[in-house]
């Protein structure tokens, strides 16, 4: 039986075929395979992950170590330099330049140099000696010590550093910052002095505006995170890990001008030996508008490069921080009160007698006298204490106290200067029966220096009080100076009350026959002058009383009286008998009038009268 070949199968008819259906069982068997696969990777991986620890930790460990200690992460502060003072035209009263400290360790170069140390530490002194300025012997001493850490010199210019680090290995540098004070004592008292802060790698400061402004000065140090080389202390390029920049400190522009500075402080000096004062005499120059210090000068000073060999006296800025009688120059405010609030005019004539009793207290003027007739100006031109008390009387208690706080006695100015005294004005409710005796002729209140300039700057501004200022302006985050808000001026008295005191004033610097004032020596030839003297005793520590020989001299005016531009403010510390601090007034009025070339008056003040027959 013959079979017959199979049937031939049509081209494409398997393709067409669909695939037999998938069963339960065999998608479970594929899931298991993917599975099997997966854990033998994640063994695979896991087993090559711990041939490289064991390697690393074993094998390649001192390699890596080694590599390790080669390198370390540091901390690089970046120093913020210190702002610049400088004076209201931008001459510089302090700034920073940058410097170096040389500092070394002996015992390392003695185990280093063997028998060679001494022939190398006696170089070494000799060439730090002559790039310092120093003793080398007294260096030779140190690089001797068996010490870790020596200070060769405190502050060199970096390229003397690098010099002497090339020639002498063993010499390292610390950066340092220098202050420079190029005015010297200019103004000392009131800038300040900062020094080095080892502890803080920074300059500090320690007196004046360079303590007060110190955070405002010194600015915030940045910081960059590196890697190092550890056997050189090499920074690793491009190992940069974090950096925050510095801040550099503000520059901060004074309102004092410097060549007007150098005068007072010169003349205040001379004045001062001349007549026997203390050293804790000061004066004050301000802008009759402004209210802007442009001269603050103290008996005596300090050189800020040299803070140690200063005394506490020298570092005090006395015409802000010491207080003090002011004596006839508060009459001032009397005469305001009684002008202000109408109990008198210039030309009143009052009957004074040779004393007045007040409480328990009797009251006479300075020079034995009857009953006289004196005008309102001549009791101020005078100084006549029994007729100024009569005025007081006439304003009354309430009247006077409100008067002397409009005036801002009492309370600090808030001129911006550390360690300011606000004075001391008893309060109302402590008043005694004498106390109206006192306050009205200047004596059981103090005052600064600053606070009387303050007194006449206000008769001298038409009545409108500005409080004194110091700081002109301050760089910003973005370097542009800004300049403080300006202080909020205070209404003290009407236009018409200043104007008719400040002629009132000028027949105080008058030396007429028969009608001279207390303070004639004041006056300027070609200027009218607008001005009080004040005398007042000081009190005797031994006996708690006033002192019948020790007194405080003082002299507040203005010029010119006319139109007033500045207002000068002197007091003087126990002076010599007989002294006046109307004559130093002259010598700095007539110091401004000149340089400023103030226009000079066609005709002499009126002849005011003072005293009648």
């Amino acid at each position: 039986m013959t079979t017959a070949p199979p049937r031939p199968r049509a081209a494409g008819a398997a393709a067409r075929r669909p695939p037999p259906p998938r069963t339960p069982e065999a998608g479970i068997a594929l899931g298991q395979r993917r599975l099997k696969v997966g854990r033998i990777l994640l063994v695979v991986v896991l087993a090559i992950a711990t041939l490289k620890l064991v390697a690393v930790q074993t094998v390649q460990a001192g390699e890596l170590t080694a590599a390790s200690e080669r390198q370390s992460t540091t901390n690089i502060r970046l120093p913020a330099e210190r702002g610049a003072i400088t004076d209201r035209d931008g001459a510089p009263l302090a700034f920073s330049v940058d410097a170096r400290a040389l500092v070394t360790n002996p015992r390392l170069i003695a185990q280093n140099k063997g028998p060679e140390a001494e022939r190398y530490t006696a170089e070494m002194a000799t060439a730090v000696g002559q790039a310092t300025g120093q003793d080398p012997n007294a260096l030779l001493e140190q690089l001797r010590s068996d010490r870790g850490y020596v200070v060769l010199a405190r502050l060199v210019a970096p390229e003397v550093a690098r010099d002497l680090g090339e020639r002498f290995p063993e010499i390292a540098q610390e950066r340092r910052e220098d202050r420079q004070y190029p005015a010297g004592m200019l103004a000392a008292n009131v800038v300040g002095s900062s020094t080095w802060n080892a502890d803080e790698r920074k300059l500090t400061g320690r007196v004046g505006l360079e303590s007060s402004q110190d955070n405002l000065l010194s600015g915030f140090e940045g910081l960059r995170v590196v890697d190092t080389a550890e056997d050189s202390n090499a920074v690793i390029p491009g190992s940069t890990r974090f950096e925050r920049a510095a801040v550099q400190g503000s520059d901060m522009r004074l309102t004092l001008d410097s060549d007007l500075q150098f005068t007072v402080q010169q003349a205040l000096t001379e004045y001062v030996a001349r007549t026997g004062a203390d050293v804790s005499s000061s004066a004050v120059v301000l802008d009759a508008r402004t209210s802007e210090v442009l001269a603050m000068a103290n008996g005596q000073t300090f050189d800020p490069r040299d803070l140690s060999s200063a005394t506490p006296e020298q570092l005090r800025n006395t015409a802000v921080q010491g207080t003090f009688e002011p004596g006839s120059v508060i009459k001032v405010i009397t005469m305001a009160a009684a002008l202000e609030y109408g109990v008198a005019k210039p030309d009143d004539v009052l009957t004074v007698p040779g004393s007045i009793r007040v409480a328990d207290r009797t009251i006479g003027d300075s020079w034995d006298h009857g009953t006289e007739r004196y005008t309102l100006t001549g009791v101020l031109a005078k100084s006549s204490n029994v007729g100024t008390i009569m005025t007081a009387q006439e304003v009354g208690e309430e009247r006077f106290a409100d008067m002397l706080s409009r005036f801002g006695l009492g309370e600090q100015t808030g001129v911006g200067l550390p360690g300011e005294e606000p004075g001391q004005v008893p309060p109302r409710e402590s008043w005694s029966g004498s106390t109206f005796g006192n306050l009205p002729i200047g004596q059981g209140l103090t005052v600064t220096t600053l606070q009387m300039a303050s007194m006449l700057q206000t008769v001298a501004n038409d009545g409108v009080r500005v409080p004194p200022r110091i700081v002109a302006s301050t760089t910003g985050p973005d370097g542009v100076p800004v300049a403080p808000p300006p202080p909020e001026p205070v209404r003290v008295v009407s236009p018409e009350t200043a104007q008719q005191l400040r002629t009132m004033l000028t027949a105080v610097t008058q030396d007429a026959r028969g009608q001279r004032g207390t303070g004639h020596q004041a006056a300027v030839p070609g200027y009218a002058v607008a001005g009080k003297t004040g005398t007042a005793q000081q009190v005797n520590p031994a006996c708690g009383c006033y002192s019948s020989s020790l007194h405080w001299i003082n002299f507040a005016g203005m010029l010119p009286a006319d139109d007033p531009r500045y207002v000068i403010a002197i007091m003087l510390d126990a002076p010599d008998p007989g002294t006046s601090a109307a004559p130093l007034f002259h010598d700095i009025a007539t110091y401004l009038a000149q340089r400023e070339r103030l226009p000079v008056s066609d005709e002499p003040p009126p002849v005011q009268t003072l005293q009648l027959p």
